[in-house]
């Protein structure tokens, strides 16, 4: 007899990421492992602009979404008839670029006769840190931090969630690419702001920290950019020289200072010993220095992913989808996009 005709075969998630300017595939099996996960980047489209123009982000995505998934089931050496089910993004993100992956993800559902699973973004985000550290299980603490969002999440299961607290106003990851802005840095802002900072003094200029009160799990970092472009604009107004890197060295330190007060004030409130650190501005190097820093002091294991899965990436849509599908969690072919989609306590 044949033994490998006796073995299990892998549940193979195929998963699609439009949420924004990055087209994504990715084909993982049983969960965790990553067979290949393919972005096509819109940054150079976009950087002229100094920012994500929607309308174009959209059509590119209509352009790069075949070509990547056909790509992925290359690298993946996978057959179409072989995957599992379908994940996709659904929201939060772009109205355009959203219906683009879910439009997608539908037809390749209906065509193959297997599940389609709609998975938020921001879980998403959150379920790269089990790709990246094998190890990781339920609970923790998880920080999302991106261009779009800035939340504090429980992760009391793998479909148990609640939100702690969440940004008012401005996400980290938007503030530093308007405060980039305006100082002439090219789009993307953050990675640029970071590789400023190390050249300037952190102390130089202290710039104000919103919502410090003890408990309080909110964020607002719209008053912190104000402030940053008010010093900016009175310092050009009094004709004084404006140290550039010390002004990116302190905005940063007041964004990373709160962002890590308020994560591990959390870990000591709901008594978890794991914090996560999660979406693109994860990748900040300031931001994780400190977490490494003080959650050694605290005695708390800290986790995070590495660049690629910082960023928007369809291997974290699919390592979400794969988690739901175990729970049963799929969706019909009336699956929509939801530009404004909230995180759900699960």
């Amino acid at each position: 007899m044949d033994i490998e005709t006796n073995k299990e075969k892998p549940c193979l998630t195929l998963a699609i990421e439009t949420s924004c300017d990055e087209t994504s595939a990715a084909i993982i099996a049983d969960g965790r492992t990553v067979l290949a996960n393919i972005i096509s980047t819109q940054i150079p489209v976009h950087q002229k602009f100094g920012g994500v123009v929607p309308e174009i982000a959209s059509r590119k995505h209509i352009e790069n979404v075949i070509p990547v998934i056909d790509e992925c089931l290359k690298q993946a050496n996978v057959k179409l008839t072989e995957i599992s089910h379908i994940g996709v993004t659904y929201g939060p993100g772009l109205v355009g670029a959203l219906l683009v992956g879910v439009a997608a993800a539908k037809a390749l559902a209906y065509t193959l006769d297997v599940p389609l699973i709609g998975v938020n973004h921001l879980e998403g985000h959150i379920f790269a840190n089990f790709l990246a550290n094998p190890d990781l299980e339920p609970p923790f603490i998880a920080l999302v931090v991106s261009g779009g969002h800035t939340s504090l999440v429980h992760v009391k299961g793998y479909n148990e969630f609640q939100l702690l607290g969440q940004t008012r106003d401005d996400a980290a990851g938007e503030a530093f690419d308007k405060v980039a802005r305006v100082m002439g840095l090219p789009y993307p802002g953050g990675p640029q702001i970071d590789k400023l900072a190390l050249q300037g003094n952190p102390e130089a200029i202290v710039f104000p920290k919103a919502l410090n009160e003890k408990g309080n799990f909110e964020f607002s970092f719209s008053g912190l950019k104000s402030a940053v472009l008010n010093y900016i604009n009175s310092a050009k107004q009094k004709g004084e020289v404006i140290n550039n890197a010390d002004v990116a060295a302190s905005f940063q330190k007041a964004v990373v200072d709160v962002l890590t007060d308020k994560a591990l004030s959390a870990v000591k409130k709901i008594k978890v010993n794991t914090l996560v650190l999660a979406g693109g501005v994860a990748a900040n190097s300031a931001l994780n220095a400190k977490f490494t820093a003080n959650c050694e002091k605290e005695g708390i294991k800290f986790y995070h992913p590495n660049i690629i899965l910082c960023t928007d990436n369809a291997a974290m849509i699919a390592c979400r989808a794969y988690y739901q599908s175990r729970a049963g969690l799929y969706s019909d072919l009336y699956l929509n996009a939801v530009p404004s989609l909230k995180l759900t306590n699960l």
